[in-house]
């Protein structure tokens, strides 16, 4: 597992908070250049991309396997909102210009590009986008690779909030990443992932303010079973009908 968002500095750090032992106290997101990577790609990460490689680096880490033998899937739903925005800015502008760091960062790929150099990582790679859907899309597409080729997939979903004034038209309230190296086999908890017609959408208490204001941290509610490790059923409504429903067995 890996953790990044307001007042949730980490998975273990975040474990009590999520399992509703200490109070939520909500703070700035810290996100630190990924020092896995080499000094000229470090300079030009964005923050979006920062914060992707930072919850993705803690998951690897704690999972024991070789970075570099993990499939991944990223998964967003503004992408680089404020390098986007900055190009944006540059074309409405008389004699704007885009320098190519900004260029190589708009594309959605972005985060997965530079943890292929962060973990020296030729497996393979998939960066989607589902607007609210992000985070259960990219959990189904991870766990459909685990199963069916029977190898570890990181998943990682996350969201940055974005710049005027794209931020009227999508509002993304703070940072937030999550992700999680899934393996194949019965080990450790076990994730079921189904589709369904509909499910009434899991509650998250006093972090619900967090899972409304970003697509990520739709998580919330799968984070919150496994800090308690017990057993749990989360449905998923998707927006344009359906809904994934999680299923927890701890071990």
């Amino acid at each position: 597992m890996g953790l990044l968002g307001p007042g949730l500095p980490g998975w273990d750090e975040s474990r009590a908070v999520l399992a509703g032992e200490v109070p939520w106290e909500p703070g700035p997101v810290v996100v630190l250049p990924p020092a896995a990577l080499p000094a000229t790609e470090r300079r030009r990460t964005s923050m979006a991309v920062r914060l992707a490689l930072a919850a993705s680096a803690e998951a690897a880490a704690a999972s024991g396997l070789a970075p570099d033998t993990l499939e991944t899937v990223f998964a967003s739903s503004n992408g680089d909102g404020v390098v986007v925005g900055a190009i944006l800015d540059a074309l409405s502008t008389p004699g704007g210009a885009i320098s190519p760091t900004q260029f190589h960062n708009s594309v959605h790929n972005a985060a997965a590009g530079y943890w292929g150099i962060a973990a020296g990582s030729t497996r393979a790679s998939v960066s989607l986008g589902g607007h609210d859907d992000s985070f259960p899309m990219g959990l189904v597409q991870a766990v459909a690779a685990v199963v069916s080729r029977q190898v570890p997939v990181l998943f990682c979903a996350y969201d940055a909030p974005l710049t005027p004034p794209l931020d009227s038209q999508r509002f993304t309230d703070a940072a937030f990443a999550v992700a999680l190296v899934l393996v194949p086999g019965d080990a450790g908890v076990t994730l079921s992932v189904e589709m369904a017609e509909k499910a009434e959408a899991s509650s998250v208490g006093v972090l619900a303010p967090l899972m409304a204001g970003n697509p990520a941290a739709r998580a919330l509610p799968l984070l919150q079973a496994l800090a308690l490790g017990q057993a749990a059923r989360i449905g998923l409504p998707l927006v344009d009908g359906g809904a994934v429903v999680l299923g927890v067995e701890p071990c």
